[in-house]
């Protein structure tokens, strides 16, 4: 099969970008998105010119740095998969397909489908954490967890930090990767005790950083590869109107969920 490229090229964030086309070498369907990235940049190296730069690491869907926007959707067709995981057979011979980066105010432009997404990594060092010293490994049993609370708190800690909540927010909103790394731990004992300062402290740096306020279309949730629900915006607002009420803050939650 081959398809037809519209990829977003763009020296750095200082210099102007476009979409420029390419027509793909033959290609195998069972190729994953990124393998056929690959292939066109030695056909393009091949010629001469400059490879697409885009980001990739595991290529399993747990890192979350293959983010790119095909056909206007964060990560592609398919709902709770990463690009790494989209497959050509995905598509039709003959398809274009139009590539383009995550576009936030707060995830700025690196290069071609490269954004700088630091501005995670500063929400969960503001207090994506716990200080309990709690020694040698407990034994498993020690510290009883409601079921319904360890699921929980699991289906948090699947967030992988990718982004697409904000790329397809029309708010550019991080609600939903805060309020899945507020959770995770909000939900199990050993985050008790900094419970209120952590949403306080994360959803400060979240504003501070430039993401939009959340007016829950749901669009995060939809294209978010691990199906985090918005039912974590729900949970860390109602967390962070307690602290509101502890005198943790006197600012919304990013501008609040509704």
């Amino acid at each position: 099969m081959k398809v037809t490229l519209k990829v977003w090229r763009q020296k750095n964030a200082n210099s102007p970008g476009a979409l420029k086309t390419y027509q793909t070498p033959e290609l195998n369907e069972n190729m994953s998105f990124l393998e056929m990235l690959d292939v066109v940049n030695e056909d393009i190296a091949m010629k001469g010119e400059e490879p697409i730069a885009f980001d990739h690491d595991c290529r399993e869907g747990i890192c979350g740095t293959c983010s790119c926007v095909i056909n206007g959707k964060p990560h592609g067709p398919h709902k709770g998969i990463a690009t790494c995981q989209t497959y050509m057979r995905s598509f039709k011979d003959g398809d274009t397909l139009v590539v383009e980066p995550f576009r936030a105010k707060a995830f700025p432009l690196i290069k071609d489908l490269v954004v700088d997404r630091k501005a995670f990594d500063r929400i969960q060092h503001a207090g994506g954490f716990i200080s309990v010293r709690t020694g040698a490994a407990p034994d498993a049993n020690s510290i009883p967890v409601p079921k319904e609370n360890s699921d929980l708190a699991m289906d948090a800690a699947q967030c992988i930090g990718c982004g697409a909540c904000v790329a397809a927010c029309k708010n550019a909103s991080a609600m939903l990767f805060v309020a899945a790394k507020v959770s995770h731990l909000g939900l199990l004992p050993q985050g008790q005790p900094e419970r209120y300062k952590r949403v306080k402290a994360m959803v400060t740096q979240m504003d501070e950083e430039g993401f939009g306020s959340c007016t829950v279309t749901g669009s995060c949730e939809a294209v978010c590869p691990k199906e985090i629900s918005l039912d974590f915006i729900a949970r860390m607002n109602r967390d962070y109107g307690v602290s509101l009420l502890k005198g943790e803050s006197k600012k919304m939650a990013g501008g609040g969920a509704g």
